[in-house]
């Protein structure tokens, strides 16, 4: 199951769109299928990625009122590995549309539910607005990222929102959680930026994302050309702080896989536990039979010490394999999801290897037009040198 990322805070002007784009651009820069979708009724992540307004194309709108499947609305921009569901202005009428529909909070949820097993990534931009339309997304989110300015209204905006993420684990998905906070049009030189920083650091401890995005002309000037700023200039400081928010967010995601993987081994019972006997407890008597290849004995049978948990007689030990053989590896249960394979790092390798295959995804034909230089960017970071061609 792929993993589903509401980019979101109620208050505007903080990036969110630009970070949405951004994540899953760098998400599909590094070869992995990703969808971001876009709920904002002004529609900036589209155009964003170089969609034109166009109200005869199908859109977030069509989606939550069931006119059109998810399937139906994907749009492919010019990155390979992205895909798009674009909105609509048509998604402000949205809001009071589906005051009295059935299952109002669960439309989004419900239409992205069948793609979850093709991207291992989803990115929904939510607006800047606590309405129904960012209920939806939070409601078919399994985590939240919250972009802030390091300033002190932006300080009061996520507390609201974490009230209401607290509000809708408790009515509508209990299983939502943090993805992480970060900081965006950050400039380390003011005193503010770094006293901010430094609340919430005491506040979220290691949910405070330890990349933050700094203030760059690089990422303002791309929307503007339809890209995202990996194409539109890769080798700038915002380009950079983006792969590595990517591949933070990533690292994330394994360590959490793996624990779950370890859980899920830990909590695996063979099937013929049932049938060990305790010491003390000599259980059932044990009769060989024809059935079983054993024939009787001729002599009149001896009386032998009642088996111990570890010595069990031949009858039990010839149900072990059987049972053994079918239950699952702990292995398979590790590398039970398509993304873990990708996710995983290894020792001095970038994050653009060989494209992951997704289930029912189009399979690349060729690497990424910029996969040399997103590897150069990775090298460079993972050798811990300071990259001599940043902006």
């Amino acid at each position: 199951m792929g993993r589903v990322i509401a980019v979101a805070n109620q208050k505007g002007g903080v990036g969110k769109t630009t970070t949405s784009i951004n994540l899953a651009s760098s998400f599909a820069a590094a070869e992995i299928n990703t969808l971001l979708v876009d709920c904002d009724p002004q529609s900036n992540a589209s155009s964003g990625l170089g969609f034109a307004k166009d109200p005869e194309r199908l859109s977030t709108y069509d989606l939550l009122m069931g006119a059109a499947s998810a399937e139906e609305c994907l749009q492919k921009p010019d990155l390979e590995q992205l895909w798009v569901i674009p909105a609509h202005k048509n998604l402000i009428g949205a809001n009071l549309e589906l005051v009295g529909a059935d299952n109002r909070e669960f439309r989004l949820r419900t239409a992205l539910e069948p793609l979850r097993e093709r991207f291992p990534f989803i990115v929904l931009d939510c607006p800047p607005a606590l309405d129904l339309l960012t209920l939806n997304a939070l409601v078919a989110a399994d985590a939240v990222l919250i972009p802030m300015q390091a300033e002190y209204f932006a300080l009061e905006g996520v507390s609201e929102l974490l009230d209401t993420v607290e509000r809708i684990r408790q009515s509508f998905n209990p299983a939502l959680e943090i993805e992480g906070v970060v900081l965006t049009m950050f400039d380390e030189r003011t005193n503010l930026a770094q006293q901010v920083a430094a609340e919430l650091k005491k506040y979220f401890g290691e949910k405070l994302c330890a990349t933050s995005i700094p203030r760059n002309i690089r990422v303002a000037e791309a929307p503007s050309h339809g890209k995202p700023v990996l194409q539109y200039d890769v080798r700038s400081r915002g380009a950079e702080s983006y792969i590595r928010l990517a591949k933070e967010l990533m690292e994330i995601e394994v360590r959490r896989r793996g624990e779950r993987a370890d859980a899920d081994e830990g909590s695996v019972v063979p099937d013929h536990a049932a049938t060990d006997l305790t010491a003390g407890d000599a259980g059932p008597e044990l009769t060989p039979e024809p059935a079983m290849g054993i024939e009787p004995p001729d002599e009149p049978a001896v009386v032998e010490e009642a088996p111990s948990a570890g010595d069990l007689s031949g009858a039990v030990r010839e149900q072990e394999p059987a049972a053994e053989a079918g239950a699952e590896p702990a292995a398979a249960v590790a590398d039970a999801h398509p993304i873990t394979a990708t996710l995983v790092p290894q020792a001095r390798t970038p994050l653009c290897g060989q494209p992951p295959v997704q289930p029912g995804a189009p399979a690349a034909s060729a690497p990424h037009p910029m996969a040399s230089d997103y590897d150069d960017l990775l090298v460079c970071e993972m050798n811990q040198e300071s990259n001599p061609i940043a902006v």
